[in-house]
């Protein structure tokens, strides 16, 4: 019997490596899979809490990408019910992102829901996409399916949970310290200045107790600024980044058509890259 797909984010962990996630809430097309791989993303961060994608929709991804090589996981909404999380899981994704924990119970919650036992009291099923619709020994799959298949993943978004933090990552079954940065600075009251001194207080808690207890740390929300991006890289030790979300993503390569297109109205020499009659 083969084995399950690989999870990357785990791969990239023990070789001390940057896992990139590619965001989808809009692309319903498994296309947007092969694009994110040839790009180079190792992950897609399929969005069910700002989107109105279906959970088909959402398992028809991550199919994709477990068959392209490029690791699933979803986003689910807030305060997510543990049967909604298990069907997420079941079909297809491996792992799951949980917005606004603030609290070590809701952390629990969190690995209650996605764990198979002892950790949690996930049920089981059978003929899994994980392992390409095969059979599998129930013990493989509990043993595997808790280390590979079933990354939690929780956002700190707020001062409750930066205050909270050491409680939050000690979670057994946490895999995923995910800093909500957007979130986090409205909370802040420092909305989208990511120089604030106490927004980069929080960040440094954050990261200071996610190394303290072996958790990998994420971030999502920093987009434009590849100096605070490098920080989070190489002082904070983040190894799990949002890069961008589809939609982003294709209005910023729309804008860049449409003013080089506009550029071109100007008259113009190439062979000398002055414009004509000036």
């Amino acid at each position: 019997m083969e084995g399950a797909f690989q999870n990357n984010l785990v791969a990239l962990k023990d070789q001390d490596k940057v896992c990139k996630a590619l965001g989808i809430k809009f692309i319903t097309s498994p296309e947007i899979v092969y694009l994110a791989r040839n790009a180079g993303f190792q992950a897609l961060f399929i969005d069910l809490e700002h989107s109105s994608l279906s959970l088909e929709t959402a398992g028809h991804l991550c199919v994709a990408g477990m068959n392209a090589g490029v690791t699933p996981f979803v986003r689910v909404p807030g305060r997510a019910e543990a049967g909604f999380i298990q069907r997420v899981l079941d079909n297809g994704s491996q792992g799951v992102v949980f917005p606004h924990v603030d609290t070590p119970e809701q952390a629990q919650m969190a690995v209650r829901a996605s764990k198979y036992p002892p950790l949690g009291k996930r049920s089981i099923t059978a003929m899994m996409p994980h392992y390409g619709y095969r059979a599998a020994p129930i013990a493989a799959v509990t043993e595997v399916g808790n280390s590979q298949l079933s990354t939690v993943i929780v956002m700190i978004e707020s001062p409750e949970a930066v205050e909270n933090i050491d409680a939050i990552a000690s979670t057994q079954g946490v895999d995923v310290i995910l800093i909500g940065t957007n979130d986090l600075s409205i909370e802040l009251d420092c909305p989208g200045d990511f120089d604030n001194p106490n927004f980069i207080e929080a960040i440094e808690k954050i990261a200071a107790s996610a190394r303290k207890h072996n958790r990998i740390l994420g971030v999502a929300g920093i987009y434009n600024r590849p100096d605070l991006m490098h920080r989070f890289l190489h002082e904070w030790g983040t190894r799990f980044v949002l890069g961008v979300m589809d939609l982003s993503l294709i209005a910023k390569a729309a804008a860049g058509v449409a003013t080089e297109l506009t550029d071109l109205e100007e008259p113009k020499d190439y062979a000398t890259m002055t414009t004509i009659g000036s």
